[in-house]
């Protein structure tokens, strides 16, 4: 019993370790809700993108090479693209949202009932999963390792734990949002901001995993 014990303490420092800063994002998602963009796409392209994670560490599990981190962190270019078109296309949402408000109420309810796996293949799914892959790109740094010293029952204790933190974090965000205090602020200023906190991520996970070196050289190698 004691091997539990010292997994899920190894389980609980790696799960807080590498998804403690998803709650930034995943608020800033839950922030741009409307009857298109349900909670439903960030909470489900929440866990895609972590389980592509997982199983881009897997090789580690099984003694497998995986690509250097700095590659990993070329990732960083997706939240940083998503920021800028969000950006871009700003005025153009407000109108659509202007729009969406007056729509029919059955318009609305069709909407929500659409089933799980009909929102598993919308678009706006894999815009939650594509910043969750890149925000995590440098976590298959610590997975790998911690997959490779760990057992079968161990790597099914520590995956259990990381999910359910994902979990908590989605819990946490999407009742962040709703809060009395909070959610006027995020409705007036939320919007706005969502493309500079995709930007900042994009650059902080260039910078943290070293990628930004990889720049000049591949600028030479497609000129």
């Amino acid at each position: 019993m004691s091997w539990l014990i010292s997994t899920v303490i190894i389980g609980i420092s790696a799960a807080f370790a590498t998804t403690f800063d998803d709650n930034v994002y995943l608020t800033a998602f839950f922030g741009k809700v409307n009857h298109v963009f349900r909670p439903r796409h960030v909470v489900l392209g929440e866990f895609v993108g972590f389980t592509v994670l997982v199983l881009a560490s897997l090789p580690g599990f099984f003694g497998g090479l995986v690509l250097p981190e700095a590659w990993i962190g070329l990732l960083g270019f997706l939240p940083i693209a998503i920021g800028i078109s969000n950006l871009m296309n700003q005025q153009q949402e407000e109108v659509i949202q202007d729009v969406s408000i007056n729509l029919p109420s059955g318009s609305k309810s069709r909407r929500h009932q659409k089933s799980i796996w009909a929102t598993l293949r919308d678009p706006q799914t894999y815009r939650v999963s594509a910043v969750t892959i890149a925000n995590g790109g440098n976590n298959i740094g610590i997975y790998v390792p911690l997959f490779a010293s760990s057992n079968l029952p161990s790597l099914g204790v520590i995956l259990l734990i990381c999910y359910a933190t994902v979990g908590v974090w989605c819990f946490l965000s999407y009742h962040m949002t709703r809060n009395p205090l909070m959610a006027p602020l995020l409705a007036r200023y939320g919007r706005k901001i969502f493309p500079f906190v995709l930007i900042y991520l994009g650059c902080s996970i260039l910078i943290k995993s070293g990628s930004y070196q990889l720049v000049p050289a591949l600028a030479v190698l497609f000129h």
